[in-house]
Formats: structure tokens, C-alpha cells, sequence
């Protein structure tokens, strides 16, 4: 972890960063033929560069008067930063990261305005400030960003450098060897200070990860560092892209968004662990599903809930759930480069309104009313293409 940086702000990056919040926002449903295939619209100019976020984010701890702090978590493999931007002083904490996989885009242009926000004078504004602690980690993938993959940029002869107690040993199965990197989001695990093992290699999707990404090191060292304040980091989001062409259940309504808590099958399988909260994971999703319920008869309403019959203690979410944090999916329906301005729009604006339904929510104290139960009644996802494609994960 290095000391925070000073930056030089430009104008260039605010305005890109703005303008998804300037496109009328188009609130329909989506035809189930649209980019349902696997064309891509080369569309990755529509989201901030790794300079132009560092712009960005020294312009929103400038304009705030350092109301938003924002520092220098961590470092990529190939050398660049990792920021951290943190805004509140409520004893409640709410940890939020975005774009673990390169390649998914709209979470952190919803971060950036969302910490505007929230940075701002309003009455709300204040109200969140003084009751919760948000710390947000607006782009964790930085190099697979640069480079628009999933994985990171990390060879497992780095790994191995890193860890020489590797060297005998078969590279972890989320390594893809043609990048060459990790799928960072299966790299995590609920004891927090953990050492690889060459016996718990290659692993596979249904246990724990290692730490052995810088990615995946940088969170867990936040984390810790949250833990160590807070005692328990209450809350923990992370935001994703999933295939554009599912719908809800039932309906005709292609679903831009799901969201899920659900994300260990049997949490006694691994080990004791006394803090794990199913109910505050349930109370925390439904939190968003009424902020974008509220929003009327248009396709923000459409979301759908996640396959809830998967078992990943090695994603982030899992093994945080594991440690008692009210944990939130959210799934963006579309990889990013596949759409245009006015659809990029609404789909960042639809994790906008989401996030910061449950930020409220949990500022104000309504999240405790809410009833876990009514998790259950979210719409599924169900897969819809006209030519029987499948996604491809």
C-alpha cells in the first residue's frame, strides 16, 4: 500500500464521464433479439480509461473539498494504481467494488457519479455521511480494463516467483494461459490470512482461492483494514456484467439487471463461521429491488434474481459472506462493448438507483424493517435467444 497520490485534474475526463448521465434515458424493454449474439459494437471509448479515471477521481476529491478521500490501494502487475475512494462517517460500513473482471464497465461509471453525489451539500447527502462509511473501489481489474479482458494480466510464472512454493505444481484452473491471466473473482477466501499451498492446487470453482492476484490481495488488505475498524465490514457489493439476453420468468420483459445474495450452498462446509447472515444479505437485495421497483412502470423494474443454486466461497462475495457481511450481486445485463450510448445510459443508470437504494436504506435504518422473506418473490432469470444460443459465461 503506498502513501494517497496528487493528481492534476482536466476537464476532459469529467465530461466523459458525464456524459452517460446526459443521454436520455431510454425506460423499455429490451427486444429479445437485441445483441443476443456475439457481435461486438466496439463500443469500449463509451467508458473511462485507466488515465482518465485517475483524472476523474482527483476532480472528485478536489470539487468535494476532500469530502471524498481518495488513495492508492494497491498496484496491478503491471504497475498500475488501484484506488480506493472513501466518503462518510457513520459507524456502518459499506464496501463496494466494481469491475473485477476488465471487461465490465457500467458499475464504475455509476461509482463515479454516485461518489459526486454523495460528496455533495444536500440534506440527503449529509444524512448518508453521517450514518454510513462508503469505501469504494471503483475499477479492481485495471490492467484486464486496459486491455478489455476478463482476466488480469499475470503470467503463472509470476505467481510462481511470487510464491516458490508453486513451482511443482498445476496452474490454478481459473488461470487461462492464452491471456495470459486469472479470473481475479475466484482468487478469494474467508480465512483472511491465508498462504498459497501447493497441495490446494489446481482447486477448482466449487472451493476456496488463494490470494495470489494482486487484484484479490488488495481487497482482502482493505478489508482487513475495515475489519480492523468497524470490527465487521456490514455490507459488501460488487458489481458485474452478465450475458445481454435473459428475461424475468414468466413474463415477456427482458431483464436488464439481476442481483443475488445467495452465494454459498452450506456455510458450515467451511469451517466455523458464527458471523455468516444470510437474512442481512436477503433484507440488503430487496433494499435494491424496491429502490428500482420504485421507479415506476418502465424496464428498471424488469430485474431478476441470480441462479441461487451455486456454491463459489472463492468469489469475493462468498468468502466476505463468510466472514458476516450482508453481501449484493449486481449483474448488468450486457458486456459492455456491445452497446450504444442511450442503452449504456440506462444500464448505468439502473446500478445507480440500485446502490444507492440500499445505501439509504441503510442510512435511515428502513433496511431493518424489511422482510427477508420477500427475497424469495424476486422474478428469476430465465436465458432467451431466438436462435437457441447459449452464453458463454
Amino acid at each position: 500500500m503506498r502513501h494517497r497520490k496528487t493528481f492534476t485534474a482536466t476537464p476532459s475526463a469529467a465530461a466523459l464521464v458525464g456524459a452517460a448521465a446526459a443521454v436520455p434515458l431510454v425506460a423499455t424493454a429490451v427486444p429479445v433479439n437485441s445483441h443476443c449474439g456475439t457481435e461486438a459494437g466496439n463500443n469500449n471509448d463509451a467508458f473511462v480509461s485507466h488515465d482518465q479515471l485517475t483524472r476523474e477521481l482527483e476532480r472528485i476529491e478536489q470539487t468535494t473539498r476532500g469530502t471524498v478521500d481518495v488513495e492508492v490501494v494497491g498496484e496491478s502487475n503491471e504497475g498500475r494504481d488501484i484506488y480506493q475512494a472513501r466518503v462518510g462517517t457513520g459507524d456502518t460500513v459499506i464496501l463496494v467494488q466494481s469491475q473485477i473482471h476488465g471487461n465490465e464497465n457500467h458499475g464504475t461509471e455509476a461509482l463515479l457519479s454516485l461518489l459526486k453525489e454523495f460528496g455533495g451539500n444536500t440534506a440527503e447527502a449529509r444524512m448518508v455521511r453521517d450514518n454510513v462509511t462508503i469505501v469504494a473501489i471503483p475499477r479492481l481489474n485495471v490492467d484486464g480494463a486496459e486491455h478489455d479482458t476478463r482476466q488480469n494480466a499475470m503470467s503463472w510464472e509470476d505467481v510462481v516467483e511470487a510464491f516458490p512454493q508453486l513451482a511443482e505444481v498445476e496452474p490454478a484452473w481459473n488461470y487461462r494461459s492464452s491471456v495470459p491471466g486469472f479470473d481475479v473473482n475466484r482468487d478469494f477466501n474467508p480465512d483472511l490470512d491465508y498462504v498459497p499451498q501447493a497441495e490446494d492446487f489446481p482447486g477448482n470453482s466449487a472451493d476456496t482461492g488463494w490470494y495470489i492476484t494482486p487484484e484479490a490481495q488488495t481487497v482482502r488488505d482493505v478489508y482487513r483494514g475495515l475489519e480492523g475498524e468497524f470490527g465487521t465490514v456490514d455490507y459488501f457489493v460488487d458489481l458485474h456484467n452478465q450475458w445481454s439476453c435473459y428475461s424475468q420468468a414468466g413474463t415477456n420483459n427482458m431483464s436488464p439487471l439481476s442481483i443475488s445474495g445467495r452465494f454459498i450452498a452450506d456455510p458450515t462446509e467451511f469451517g466455523d463461521w458464527p458471523e455468516f447472515d444470510y437474512d442481512a444479505s436477503r433484507r440488503a437485495n430487496v433494499a435494491v429491488y424496491d429502490a428500482l421497483q420504485g421507479q415506476g412502470n418502465s424496464a428498471f423494474g424488469h430485474l431478476t434474481l441470480y441462479p441461487q443454486d451455486i456454491n463459489l466461497p472463492g468469489t469475493a462475495l462468498g468468502s466476505f459472506a463468510l466472514r458476516g457481511s450482508a453481501t449484493v450481486l449486481f449483474e448488468t445485463s450486457s458486456q459492455t462493448q456491445y452497446d450504444g450510448q442511450k442503452r449504456n445510459g440506462f444500464l448505468t443508470k439502473q446500478v445507480e438507483i440500485g446502490l444507492k437504494g440500499l445505501i439509504t436504506a441503510v442510512a435511515d435504518g428502513s433496511v431493518e424493517t424489511l422482510d427477508p422473506s420477500d427475497y424469495e418473490n424476486i422474478p428469476t432469470r430465465v436465458f432467451e435467444a431466438p436462435d437457441d444460443r447459449r452464453p458463454n459465461g
